[in-house]
C-alpha cells in the first residue's frame, strides 16, 4: 500500500503529490514528546513503520525523514540551493554561539566565507598540525599509570581541546583553556533539549536560562576577541589557523572583520573539538569490546611505526587504523543527523515538499541499514575495502556531510583520530571497566552518557 500511494499520474500533479506517510501524533504536540522520550528508537521506528520518507509534525512544524541515500543526495547535493540550515541551526541559542560563520550562513555570503576559510585547511597547511597532535597526546599520556581507571571520553575531550586551541591560536591561550572547555561544556548542554517548549521559551524569552546563557556566551567572546586584537597589533604568522583567517583576501580585497573571524573561530571551536573527541571515545569503546581487533591494530602500529613517533607522512601506511575510525563513525556518528529546510516548493521521491519543511537525514540509521551493510550492528574495521568503498551508494555513509556544504575540517579531522589513535595504541592497551556500562545520549552530538571507563595497561 506504501507503493501504491507513491504513485505519480501524469495531469493530475496535484492529486499525485501526495504527504507521505507518518506518525500522527498528538494534535497540539505533533510528534515532540514521542521523540524526546527516545530520539534514536523514534528515529528507527519512523523508518521501519513507514519507510524511507516519513511525515510528521513537531508542534506546528511539518518535517520530513529521509533514510535512503537517494533523497539524502537530493537534498545535499543535487538541488543543495533549494535548502537551507534548519530551523535549529538559525536558533537565538545557536546563533549567539556561532553566529554567521560556515556552519550557519546562507548564500553569497556562505559562498564568501568559504572561500577566505579553505586556505587554513590546504593540505600542505594541515599537515604542519600534525606534529602539535602528537606531541599533546604524548603529553596527555605521560602521567598515565598501569591498572588506573581513566574516562577515556573526558581525556579526549581534553585533548582535542588543546589540541584545537594551539591549533587555532598557537600558545596564545594555553592558560585559557580550561576555562573555555568548561563554558563550552555548559553552552552546549541546552542542544539536548531542542525538540521541547522548554527550549522554545529559553531561545525566545528572557528566561533566566536565556540571560544565563548569554552570559556564558560573552566569556568566551571576551577570550576570542583578545587574541584577535593582541594578533592585529603583533602582525606576525604564527603558522597557526587565525594566522591564515587573518591573511587571506577575497577577490575583491576586502578581509574578514573580527566579527566574521570570531563566527568561524567559535564554529571551528565546536566542530573541532566534541566531534573529534566523541570519534575517539567511541573508538577506544569498540576497541576494548573486540581484542581480535585491537590485536591486529596494535600488529599494524608495531609494523609501520616500531617505536618512533608516527607523523603526517604516516598516514597513507595506518590504513587500518584509519579503517578503525571510519568504522566508528558508521557506527556511532558524532553528528547522527542533518537537518535542512526547503525554500521553495520541490518533489522528493514523488512525494511534494512544501517550502518551509524541515528535512531531517539520520546518519545513525542510514549508516546501520542492512541495504548497504552486511551485519551492520558489528564493528567490522575490514569492511572498508576499496571495493566496498566503490559500491556502496554515495550518501550510505556521510559523517562529514555532503555536497558544497560537506564539512570543510573533515582532513584535519581524520588526520587527528588516526594520529590520536596510533600515538596512545603504541603505548597501551584500554580495557573496557566492567562495572561502568555505556549508554547513549544524543544531544547536540552523540555522546556516551556517564562516559567511557577504561582501565590503562600498558603495552611494554
Amino acid at each position: 500500500m506504501r507503493e501504491l500511494a507513491r504513485v505519480v499520474s501524469a495531469g493530475k500533479k496535484s492529486k499525485a503529490q501526495i504527504r507521505p506517510p507518518g506518525p500522527k501524533g498528538t494534535p497540539i504536540m505533533g510528534v515532540m514528546r514521542e521523540f524526546n522520550r527516545d530520539s534514536l528508537g523514534f528515529i528507527e521506528r519512523a523508518q521501519r513503520d513507514y519507510g524511507d520518507i516519513v511525515w510528521m509534525r513537531f508542534l506546528y512544524v511539518p518535517a520530513l525523514f529521509l533514510y535512503h541515500p537517494n533523497e539524502i543526495e537530493y537534498v545535499l547535493a543535487t538541488n543543495a540551493k533549494n535548502f537551507i540550515k534548519s530551523m535549529s541551526l538559525r536558533s537565538n541559542f545557536f546563533q549567539r554561539l556561532v553566529g554567521n560563520g560556515l556552519l550557519t550562513s546562507q548564500g553569497d555570503e556562505w559562498k564568501r566565507q568559504r572561500r577566505l576559510t579553505s586556505p587554513a585547511f590546504h593540505r600542505e597547511r594541515i599537515a604542519g598540525y600534525a606534529g602539535t597532535m602528537v606531541d599533546y597526546t604524548k603529553r596527555l599520556t605521560a602521567n598515565w599509570r598501569e591498572g588506573e581507571t581513566r574516562d577515556v571520553h573526558r581525556d579526549m575531550m581534553r585533548l582535542t581541546l588543546e589540541i584545537v586551541v594551539r591549533c587555532l591560536f598557537s600558545a596564545d591561550v594555553s592558560n585559557d583553556v580550561d576555562e573555555v572547555g568548561a563554558t563550552l561544556g555548559e553552552l552546549v548542554k541546552p542542544f539536548a533539549r531542542q525538540a521541547t517548549l522548554k527550549w522554545i521559551l529559553n531561545n525566545r524569552l528572557p528566561t533566566p536560562y536565556h540571560i544565563h546563557f548569554h552570559r556564558l556566551a560573552k566569556k568566551i567572546d571576551r577570550v576570542v576577541y583578545r587574541i584577535i586584537a593582541e594578533r592585529h597589533a603583533g602582525g606576525s604568522d604564527k603558522g597557526d589557523l587565525l594566522s591564515t583567517l587573518l591573511a587571506v583576501r577575497d577577490e575583491d580585497g576586502s578581509q574578514m572583520t573580527d566579527r566574521q573571524l570570531r563566527d568561524e573561530v567559535m564554529t571551528l571551536f565546536l566542530a573541532g573539538h566534541e566531534t573529534t573527541a566523541l570519534t575517539l571515545a567511541w573508538s577506544w569503546y569498540l576497541l576494548g569490546k573486540d581484542t581480535d581487533i585491537e590485536e591486529k591494530f596494535h600488529a599494524e602500529l608495531d609494523e609501520v611505526l616500531g617505536d618512533r613517533d608516527p607523523t603526517f607522512a604516516d598516514l597513507p601506511r595506518l590504513k587500518y587504523t584509519e579503517k578503525i575510525a571510519k568504522e566508528s563513525m558508521r557506527l556511532y556518528p558524532p553528528a547522527y543527523g542533518l537537518g535542512r529546510e526547503a525554500i521553495d516548493d520541490c518533489e522528493i521521491g514523488g512525494y511534494r515538499v512544501p517550502a518551509g519543511t524541515q528535512v531531517f537525514m539520520f546518519q545513525w540509521s542510514t549508516q546501520r541499514d542492512p541495504r548497504f551493510y552486511d551485519r551492520p550492528g558489528e564493528f567490522m574495521p575490514d569492511r572498508w575495502t576499496d571495493q566496498f568503498a566503490e559500491q556502496m551508494p554515495r550518501y550510505a555513509y556521510f559523517p562529514f556531510g555532503g555536497g558544497p556544504r560537506a564539512c570543510i575540517g573533515a582532513s584535519f579531522a581524520m588526520m587527528e583520530i588516526i594520529l590520536v589513535l596510533a600515538t596512545i595504541g603504541q603505548r597501551f592497551r584500554l580495557e573496557l571497566d566492567p562495572n561502568h556500562p555505556v549508554s547513549i545520549y544524543p544531544a547536540m552530538s552523540l555522546r556516551p552518557k556517564d562516559g567511557v571507563k577504561v582501565v590503562v595497561k600498558s603495552r611494554d
